[in-house]
């Protein structure tokens, strides 16, 4: 008998320039007290951060903000948000900015229980009890993550490992387009891609791919896909911007429970040993993989290009992507990163390890699949 589970958070609220006044909805939602932000130095530069400690100030929250988080956070920047925390004795934690400070924010709010120590959670569904009260509000339209039960740590040089449990979904998901109003170009089209694989990763999800995430994943494609050029040329229109926001949100919901393959697979080592940004990882291999993949989802990536109005095929479809790429003027070629042909060898190895996503890919991939995806993609 056909039979899948669902989860998401709890409560999404979409309300433009709702940051400046989110100690109001944190005090009536969760009679909050005393909230712990965290983030990164770069959105406290731009004063961004100052925006949401302005309104939660005028509420009368004893706040503190955490804004040590690097991209690809180590256990190291974990541990010292979470004593941060603890030092503040927060009863509320928000993540702000990307998938990294949500990431930290999660665990931090699940470790401030003080039951398990961060090596005690590695794996899915290592979580044992609850968290503390998590709000997510992202400042780009990529990740997803203000709604997925995943966190990433990079645990040595070029190693990561994941804590996936439905624990970590948060209370409550806020997207502010203001927010994004004021990413580069390039951000902007680097996370707007990243958004656009999780759904169509989702949409051909061999194993846990259901009706719902499958809806979800159809309506993030099309946002995205109508928006991603105008939002990455124009970056003042809030519509625009608040479409990718929905849209990346939307794919977020789908691939939390029909999860990512080998798109993620590979780009996943780019990051790791060459410090490419994940969208952008995610970029570089995707239309390779997805020929790879041509076999036996070539029928799901045709109808993908029937909703955004192409002839029904993959190769409609690829090409699409490809013009996207194109035109938003995102790196298209590995060795455009300064990453050597000698080096495929050993992204291939790399790729390998990654089988929790492996597993979910419509075609199995072999390490001599990997390589000739990553000599496509150099």
């Amino acid at each position: 008998m056909f039979a899948f589970n669902f989860h998401s958070v709890a409560s999404v609220l979409v309300e433009d320039g709702v940051a400046s006044h989110l100690g109001v909805v944190l005090k009536a939602r969760f009679g909050a007290k005393r909230p712990f932000i965290v983030t990164d130095e770069g959105l406290v530069r731009l004063g961004m951060v100052a925006a949401v400690t302005d309104g939660l100030a005028d509420a009368g929250l004893a706040h503190a903000v955490y804004d040590g988080v690097q991209a690809d956070p180590s256990e190291a920047v974990v541990r010292d948000a979470l004593a941060a925390a603890k030092v503040h004795e927060a009863d509320l934690i928000i993540g702000f900015g990307g998938g990294s400070s949500m990431d930290v924010a999660k665990l931090v709010a699940v470790l401030m229980t003080g039951k398990q120590d961060l090596s005690d959670i590695y794996g899915v569904d290592q979580i044992e009890g609850g968290r503390l009260a998590l709000v997510q509000v992202p400042t780009t339209a990529g990740t997803g993550s203000e709604v997925t039960p995943i966190a990433i740590v990079t645990t040595g040089e070029t190693t990561k490992m994941g804590v996936v449990d439905g624990v970590m979904l948060a209370d409550l998901a806020v997207l502010d387009a203001t927010l994004t109003a004021g990413l580069p170009k390039h951000i902007t089209a680097a996370t707007g891609i990243d958004a656009m694989v999780h759904a169509i990763e989702a949409y051909t999800s061999k194993i846990k791919k259901n009706p719902i995430s499958d809806g979800l994943a159809r309506q993030a494609l099309l946002m995205l896909g109508q928006n991603i050029v105008t939002a990455c040329e124009d970056g003042s229109n809030m519509e625009a911007r608040r479409n990718m926001l929905i849209g990346a949100m939307l794919a977020g919901q789908a691939f939390a429970n029909a999860p990512v393959a080998a798109v993620h697979a590979l780009a996943y080592p780019l990051g790791g040993h060459y410090h490419i940004p994940h969208g952008l990882s995610n970029a570089l291999v995707l239309p390779h993989v997805l020929r790879f993949n041509e076999p036996q989802a070539g029928r799901l990536y045709g109808e993908l290009a029937g909703l955004v109005g192409l002839d029904a095929t993959s190769d409609a479809f690829i090409g699409w992507l490809d013009g996207i790429a194109d035109t938003v003027g995102i790196e298209r070629r590995l060795r455009d990163m300064g990453i050597s042909h000698n080096a495929l060898p050993m992204l291939a190895e790399d790729a390998m390890l990654q089988q929790r996503l492996l597993v979910n890919n419509p075609r199995e991939v072999t390490l001599e699949d990997a390589r000739a995806i990553y000599e496509a993609a150099w």
